[in-house]
């Protein structure tokens, strides 16, 4: 161990023997974030020293050059890394690493050993650490470790080897300079195990950039090139680069700059659509750069997509896919957050369940709907744009952010029937309302096609009163969450009475006419609810047809068929839920049928009618017919007797 005092051979607490064992016995997947800890630890000892110079100014230390130096050595088979920071004290050692001197010891084994047994990498990886014990992870790549440190303000130094194992070595040493040296004595390549060449200096970088890029202090490494003639130069390499652009000010960074990370954080290789630069400072302090894609990724509907922003504390990577950060329905976004005040490897469970990650995560989402609004009233063609490729997703946040509803209404965006091009938000179609109109009038469907040709649309277009056109799944959803936008509830023209022919105070002759219709039609429409009875649940007059003979609509709490298809598609069972069928009283077919009954209500022809009619109406919705051949047989029956 070199020059100094004797050597004391020290026993590990029960706890810490516990949990390099695990650590050793590879719970880890990922082995490289041995050396993230280790840059992480030299890089909080380096802030600690210019904290205390600051301080005391009887601390005689050189900041001048504060960094952070990794050697090779192939030969002894060793990687180092070495700080000039604050270093330790020989009680700092043993307080530090021979004891885990944090509560809740026992739960964090608990969970290690969880994660070693269901063999979950992820898990135990943002598990290593958590406690403050990320130095262990130096055991998972090497069969031994020397660290040599001197704290700043004192005169002799000190030693400290282990195997990991039961114990480990301490002892004085002189003349070390001020900072911490840790020496991995490494074992062997093993890809197996997923154990890299760490003496690859292609490796090592590819670890840094990953992980420790924008930490603030340079990270140096010796080079060694030889050139085509065989002569040998060497130099000294800073691997990261520093530029925590979301640590500056924006009007420091220019737009290259942000579109060359964003390019490198999510491997996209257009521009963003919208940048995001934020600063909060107070009770927690952290730092956001949030980006909003071009265009959507296309697992961007995919169950295993994963979400979330990258999240650092202090300019060090934590983890990816930070989703206690980002809402599911903002899975599009990507970006890093730089908290201040967090520990360094605190895990996915303690953040989802941090009041003041919840705090942030409630701007981070307010900034990103302001954002898209700012775009929706500045930009329209590039809020169009935004909208055509992520508003299915925004559509989700309708169901599951309620906290935000409002902002996510004015944001909303549909095709309707003003215009066949263009879309319409729900701020315009209010503004657009005809003079006594209360509701907004939509249609869900599988397409604009189908929609528009649907037979509730007929009384609405005659009328011209503007609907909108839902054909994305959500749709289907969300309209019943939203009880109303602006004051004006949202009105399904399939779902419930819709009596566009109200009479005015005083119009008794309209009011003549309806009674009139009910009064012709008093006999059929209980009939036909009798025969149909396996199908609707009830047979009435209809206000909202012009040209077609019947449509078939719901309640107005009813789900929607098309609903009803998607829950079965996912495996759930839905009861059937019964409609009602509404007949054109004006129709040539339906006066017929009215009269026909009235002639001979026993003849067998006319169930053979009616069943085609219903099923007329559950196509002309895009339904699906129960018996697609009887129906077949029964139409070919009857045209062929009309012939």
């Amino acid at each position: 161990m070199g020059t100094g005092g004797s050597v004391e051979t020290l026993e590990f607490q029960a706890e810490t023997r516990q949990l390099l064992q695990l650590v050793i016995h590879s719970i880890y997947s990922n082995k490289d974030i041995f050396l993230r800890e280790l840059i992480s630890n030299a890089s909080d000892a380096l802030d600690k020293l210019r904290l205390e110079s600051l301080i005391d100014s009887d601390l005689e230390v050189d900041t001048s050059d504060l960094h952070i130096a990794l050697a090779v050595d192939k030969d002894a088979r060793t990687l180092t890394v070495r700080d000039n920071g604050i270093g330790m004290s020989r009680d700092d050692l043993v307080e530090l690493i021979g004891t885990i001197a944090k509560s809740g010891t026992a739960g964090l084994l608990e969970k290690l050993k969880e994660a070693k047994e269901t063999q979950d990498g992820a898990a135990a990886q943002n598990l290593i650490g958590q406690f403050g014990v990320g130095f262990y992870s130096a055991f998972m790549v090497a069969d031994k470790v020397t660290l040599r440190t001197r704290r700043a303000g004192t005169d002799s130094g000190t030693a400290w080897e282990s195997d990991g194992e039961g114990t480990y070595e301490i002892r004085a040493v002189d003349d070390l300079p001020v900072g911490t040296s840790v020496t991995l004595h490494l074992k062997a390549a093993d890809n197996e195990d997923g154990l890299a060449d760490y003496l690859s200096e292609w490796k090592i970088r590819q670890i840094v950039k990953q992980y420790s890029d924008f930490i603030r202090w340079p990270i140096r490494m010796a080079t060694e090139r030889t050139d085509a003639d065989g002569v040998t130069t060497h130099g000294v390499d800073t691997l990261n680069s520093m530029k925590a652009l979301w640590a500056r000010p924006r009007s420091e960074v220019t737009e290259a700059e942000y579109a060359e990370f964003y390019k490198q954080i999510s491997h996209d290789g257009l521009d963003p659509a919208e940048t995001i630069h934020m600063r909060a400072e107070g009770n927690f302090e952290y730092e956001a750069l949030l980006f909003i894609p071009s265009q959507a990724p296309f697992d961007l509907f995919s169950r295993e997509t994963k979400r979330g922003v990258q999240l650092y504390v202090k300019r060090v990577f934590i983890m990816d896919d930070c989703e206690a950060l980002m809402p599911n329905y903002l899975r599009f976004v990507k970006g890093v957050v730089d908290a201040h005040d967090l520990s360094l490897n605190i895990s996915r469970e303690i953040l989802q369940h941090d009041r003041q990650i919840r705090g942030v995560r409630r701007r981070l989402v307010k900034k990103v709907l302001g954002a898209i609004k700012d775009m929706q009233a500045k930009d329209g063609e590039r809020y169009t744009k935004l909208w055509a490729q992520f508003g299915r997703a925004l559509k989700e946040g309708l169901l599951e952010d309620t906290d935000n509803t409002e902002a996510l209404l004015e944001l909303v965006s549909a095709a309707s029937t003003h215009d066949p091009e263009k879309t319409t938000t729900l701020r315009e179609y209010v503004e657009r309302m005809k003079e006594g109109q209360d509701a907004i009038y939509y249609l869900t469907g599988e397409t604009r096609a189908m929609v528009e040709n649907s037979p509730h649309m007929e009384a609405f277009a005659a009328k011209g009163y503007e609907v909108l056109i839902l054909t994305d799944p959500v749709d289907e959803v969300w309209v019943d969450q939203v009880p109303a936008f602006a004051g004006h509830a949202l009105q399904s023209i399939a779902k419930g009475q819709v009596d566009l022919d109200e009479p005015a105070d005083g119009d008794d002759g309209a009011e003549s006419d309806k009674a009139k219709r009910e009064e012709d039609f008093a006999a059929l429409l209980p009939w036909l609810t009798t025969t149909l009875s396996e199908q609707v649940k009830q047979v009435r007059l209809s206000s909202r047809l012009t040209t077609s003979a019947a449509c078939i609509v719901g309640d107005a709490h009813d789900m929607t068929p098309t609903l009803e298809k998607m829950y079965r598609a996912m495996g759930q069972e839905m009861p059937p839920v019964k409609r009602i069928l509404e007949l054109n009283p004006t129709h040539p077919l339906i006066t017929a049928l009215r009269s026909a009954h009235a002639t001979n209500a026993e003849d067998p022809a006319l169930a053979e009618i009616v069943e085609l009619v219903y099923g007329g109406a559950l196509l002309a919705e895009g339904g699906d017919l129960p018996d697609p051949a009887r129906f077949t047989r029964l139409l070919t029956n009857h045209l062929a007797r009309g012939l």
